[in-house]
Parts: structure tokens; C-alpha cells; sequence
């Protein structure tokens, strides 16, 4: 498929909805013409027609706060586009993460996929600020051996906690065993996305 697939709407434009692609997370709900989608196609910077200014908008141009372009779909109508992005930064212009943070129905519990990369972007973050009192932080210059360790103290925790079968304990050993071996990942530049396609390369049907 191509641009001239797309259905724009009688003012030329398109809803694009943007994505986390390493989450699934719904960051925010814009606007394009043809231009903005070929810019975006071009620069893999997520570039909107804002109806406000009738000007082209590319995201984090004045904030800093960019997002770059995975894929580009469309959906089966080819009347709204789907962009999944990797955000460098907050979504909304509040300081938000997404736009959408104004439940109309109980939160649902996260998948474990969004947790994870959630958690390992505070950890990355708290490696690059070392905010005082931070346990990552003093894990971090406590160094590596002393992580490892810890993934060692934990494992042998879990195994305890399954040997025991004590579903309530083993969920509590084996967060706090991801949520070190999360830790020793990023102290390596390994990220969460990683493991996925690993695994995903693995995987058998």
C-alpha cells in the first residue's frame, strides 16, 4: 500500500494514532495531510497538520521531547494511520507520558511487557541522575559483581518460595529477581525490546 491509499477526510486530513512500540501504549490522538505523512515516511520523526496553527507540526521540535518512527500502518478502512514510535521523552504537553490519563473506568493491570520496559526506563534514568537515597543508584556504584549477587540471593529466594508452593511469595521473589536482573541489563545496554526479539527467534509454533 501507499499515500494514495489513504482516505483523508473533506479538509485533506487523516486521525493518526501514535504508539509506544515497545509497550503498546496509547501516547496520542493527531492529525495529518499527505505532507505530514511524507515527511514522517522521510524523517521517521512523527510529523502532524495541527488544525489549531494550519501549519505542519513535528513533535518535539520546540520541546525536545521527539519520537521516532517504527512503522507506519494503516488500518482496513485506510481511513486513520497508526504510528509505533520509540518517545524521547513525554507524550503530552502537560508533562504526561500519553494524553490519555483521564480514566472513565477502573485501571487495568499492566501487561508485563509495559511493566518491564516501564520499570527499565526508571532504572535507566536513575543510572544517569543518581537521585539521592536511590537504591539503583547505589546498587550502580556498588558495581556489577555486587548486582550479580544479588540475581544470585534472589534466584535462590524463588526457588525457595516454589519449593514451598506459595504462590504469594514466589510472585513477590520473582518480581524482585526481574526487577535485579533488569538492573544488571541496563548496567549492560541491554534493553527489554532485546529479549523480546530473542526470544520471539526462538520461539516455535
Amino acid at each position: 500500500m501507499n499515500l494514495d491509499d489513504v482516505q483523508f477526510d473533506a479538509s485533506g486530513l487523516v486521525p493518526v494514532v501514535v504508539q509506544d512500540a515497545h509497550t503498546g501504549q496509547v501516547l496520542t490522538l493527531a492529525y495529518a495531510n499527505r505532507e505530514a505523512l511524507e515527511q514522517t515516511l522521510k524523517t521517521r520523526q512523527s510529523t502532524f497538520w495541527s488544525r489549531s496553527r494550519g501549519e505542519l507540526w513535528v513533535k518535539g521540535l520546540t520541546s525536545g521531547h521527539t519520537q521516532e518512527v517504527i512503522e507506519v500502518i494503516f488500518d482496513c478502512d485506510q481511513d486513520a494511520v497508526l504510528y509505533k514510535v520509540i518517545p524521547h521523552g513525554p507524550a503530552c504537553h502537560t508533562g504526561a507520558e500519553s494524553c490519555f490519563h483521564y480514566p472513565l473506568t477502573p485501571s487495568s493491570d499492566p501487561s508485563l511487557g509495559e511493566a518491564l520496559e516501564k520499570v527499565y526506563r526508571t532504572i535507566k534514568e536513575r543510572i544517569a541522575t543518581l537521585p539521592e537515597g536511590s537504591y539503583v543508584g547505589k546498587m550502580h556504584q556498588a558495581g556489577l559483581d555486587r548486582m550479580l549477587k544479588k540475581i544470585g540471593e534472589e534466584a535462590g529466594e524463588v526457588i525457595i518460595a516454589a519449593k514451598n508452593q506459595d504462590p504469594e511469595e514466589l510472585k513477590w521473589e520473582a518480581t524482585d529477581l526481574l526487577f535485579h536482573l533488569l538492573l544488571v541489563l541496563a548496567e549492560q545496554g541491554v534493553t527489554p525490546t532485546d529479549l523480546a526479539h530473542t526470544l520471539w527467534g526462538r520461539h516455535k509454533p
